[in-house]
């Protein structure tokens, strides 16, 4: 049986995933994009809507164990240690202990913890072999992997989409799902839809290029001209003009007021993810109160 969802208890654990994000600027954006590219992916390979919607989220909460990286290690500008490497691949483990205790556990918990398991079984942190790892974390470690490759970090620029997808080729059937490689580059020759996705942070917002960092700056999905952007990155501050459609970014001289400072979530990319519950999911208590209380009777 299904479990139903709690809109209030899922937006408690979205809310979790604004936290990783803050915690390394080169990573704006990922939990979304990552997201979109599951959710693309398992419509394409045929899956069922909740298995669809299981992607998305699995996409967007698959990192939570990264809170639990230390700093120098997961903002490390330099190629790891073997040391640090390791400690890194504790994020899955980290990631699903956080989620132990949540009542909604059940439904992000293969992609969280097993989104680096491999076909060829040498994958962490199980090692899961072929079709022993589930289906929704096999589609969020290509989307995963992609997104890594494509978007730009402290000490490298986003690869070209078709290098990206070649490189996912060459690793079909030994580091990524043969199925799963096969729908991607299905999508990735149907049209644009990666190209939607990859270096934007919501639905037709590019990421924002600080001129010290690259493309960095995530922009609220409510911006307009003259917004401005603190670059948790860098420090500097930027004002934002749309041209066409981009973003301008212009340096300004002054100390960031502290509204700029402060975290804001990813409410609208949060809400999409509510919306997308499926019919055979819902909440009977939750609808049962919404009613009332839009009728007054509370």
């Amino acid at each position: 049986m299904r479990r139903a969802v709690d809109k209030h208890l899922l937006k408690s654990l979205l809310g979790l995933a604004s936290l990783v994000e803050l915690r390394d600027p080169y990573t704006g954006g990922h939990a979304w994009r990552v997201g979109q590219f599951s959710k693309h992916l398992a419509l394409g390979v045929g899956l069922d809507r909740d298995q669809v919607f299981l992607a998305q989220l699995g996409g967007f909460l698959h990192d939570l164990g990264k809170v639990g990286i230390p700093d120098a290690v997961l903002r490390k500008p330099d190629r790891l240690t073997e040391d640090e490497f390791t400690l890194i691949k504790t994020h899955p483990a980290i990631g699903s202990d956080l989620l132990a205790d949540h009542p909604l556990a059940d439904l992000a918990r293969d992609a969280v913890r097993h989104h680096h398991e491999r076909p060829d079984g040498r994958g962490y942190p199980d090692g899961l072999a072929g079709e022993d790892c589930p289906v929704v974390a096999r589609i969020v470690g290509v989307a995963d992997a992609f997104d890594a490759m494509t978007s730009t970090r402290s000490y490298r620029r986003g690869m070209p989409i078709d290098r990206a997808v070649g490189i996912l080729i060459a690793e079909r059937g030994r580091q990524f799902d043969g199925t799963m490689i096969d729908g991607f580059v299905s999508l990735y020759q149907a049209g644009d839809t990666l190209g939607q996705i990859v270096g934007h942070s919501d639905h037709g917002q590019k990421l924002a290029v600080c001129p010290v960092c690259g493309p960095v700056l995530t922009v609220p999905r409510d911006a307009t001209n003259g917004a401005r952007l603190f670059c948790r990155n860098c420090g500097g501050l930027y004002r934002i003009e749309r041209e066409d459609d981009e973003w301008v970014v212009y340096s300004i001289d002054a100390v960031p007021d502290p509204g700029a400072l402060r975290p804001y979530p990813e409410t609208d990319v949060q809400d999409e993810i509510l919306q997308a519950i499926p019919p055979s999911r819902h909440s009977f208590f939750t609808g049962r109160l919404s009613a009332l209380v839009g009728a007054g009777r509370h």
